[in-house]
């Protein structure tokens, strides 16, 4: 028999889902709150297609951004979505970080991707302004269009009738003889199965579905720069630094656009909202929310000094933002980069404070709830709704 489906959220997740779903017969409804589709972290990121180097060997991460960096490209293709694989270049940029970019390569092959360590000469083949003393080339590395994924996943649901509503909120939600009813403010669907892929909502809409997930949202905001456009011949296609194992993000690192714009980021920022693209961009809701969680302050207690201090400074001074910049490409100053904008990490944080290291789904009778989905998500984007749809 047909099941009813109702997936909240229409971001990469949610639509991906909803087709993977509707390809197996199901009836799906996607509820979108605002008026556009992948209007949050979707349309916010920086469209690189990873290829899942950093992650534990055997986790959702490391399987599913492996194989969701095949299958996003082709899908990309198929649909005459902007897509190009470029590789990318993880630099050493001192002696002392030759041995986490070793650990990195080891990582790379445990995973299956396809990566090599490089000299410094080689490396400048690729990227004549870098600065290294060694480097890892990942081939599978790639730049795409993931709104337009987002609007071919549209189409391709349309096409096949999916009801798809935007401007449309779910405000309640209650389980009710083997059913489950989602109210939107005019009128309560009854449906089979709900799949929550609210994103930075996602621990909020569990909660309302009568659930206790064990992990809090807490968002972060992560801004961008990039280079004047006289100054984009500098980079020739994604540039990273060797992360630091004892940080959760990857640092700033240089990316060469489709459209040949080079974006600079992001850094990571504490936002003040769940929707808080700027400084002044601020909800006391969601401050005495996160103030409350325990979590929070103990994170702060391991990260907040001196590390999240300078990302709060490199926040506020382009100087500073270029400073971290030219460890990779000496060449670029701060006179050379423009403020882009930013976009908001959903980061799901333990009560210990520690977060949440890989992608994060939990299940209650008929739900399905997506509550950790950061990057690499929108790259493992139909592996997910692939494993969703099972657990459907």
């Amino acid at each position: 028999m047909r099941k009813n489906v109702v997936v909240i959220g229409g971001g990469i997740i949610g639509l991906a889902t909803a087709w993977e779903l509707t390809r197996r017969g199901e009836r799906v409804t996607v509820l979108e709150k605002e008026d556009h589709w992948a209007a949050h972290q979707t349309g916010h990121n920086s469209n690189v297609v990873h290829a899942g180097l950093y992650y534990k060997p055997g986790s959702f991460k490391a399987r599913m951004s492996v194989a969701g960096n095949r299958s996003i490209v082709d899908f990309a293709r198929e649909n005459g979505v902007g897509v190009e694989v470029c590789g990318k270049l993880v630099v050493a940029t001192s002696d002392a970080e030759l041995p986490a970019l070793a650990v990195l390569a080891e990582r790379a092959e445990a995973n299956g991707v396809p990566a090599k360590l490089i000299g410094a000469d080689e490396a400048r083949d690729y990227e004549p302004e870098v600065a290294c003393v060694s480097a890892l080339r990942v081939e599978s590395t790639g730049i795409i269009d993931f709104p337009g994924v987002c609007r071919a996943l549209v189409r391709l649901l349309e096409e096949a009738g999916a009801d798809l509503r935007l401007g449309t909120p779910a405000l309640g939600i209650r389980s009710r003889n083997s059913k489950v009813e989602v109210a939107t403010g005019t009128e309560v669907l009854r449906a089979d199965a709900l799949v929550n892929c609210a994103g930075l909502h996602s621990d909020r809409i569990a909660r309302l579905a009568g659930l206790t997930p064990k992990a809090r949202i807490v968002p972060f905001r992560g801004e961008y720069y990039e280079l004047r456009e006289d100054r984009r011949h500098l980079v020739r296609g994604l540039i990273y630094p060797v992360p630091d194992a004892s940080l959760p993000f990857l640092g700033v690192h240089l990316t060469r656009m489709l459209d040949g714009s080079v974006h600079a980021g992001p850094n990571a920022v504490l936002a003040l909202r769940r929707e808080g693209y700027r400084w002044g961009d601020i909800s006391p809701t969601d401050l005495a929310e996160v103030a409350r969680f325990p979590g929070i302050w103990r994170l702060a207690k391991k990260y907040a000094y001196p590390i999240g201090l300078d990302e709060v400074r490199r926040s506020f001074s382009k100087k500073r933002f270029a400073h971290s910049l030219a460890k990779l490409v000496p060449a670029v100053q701060p006179e050379d980069i423009v403020r882009h904008g930013s976009g908001v990490r959903a980061q799901a944080l333990l009560p210990d404070g520690s977060m949440v290291d890989d992608f994060l789904i939990e299940t209650a009778p008929n739900q399905v709830h997506v509550l950790n989905a950061p990057s690499p998500a929108a790259t493992s984007a139909l592996e997910i709704a692939k494993h969703v749809a099972d657990q459907v």
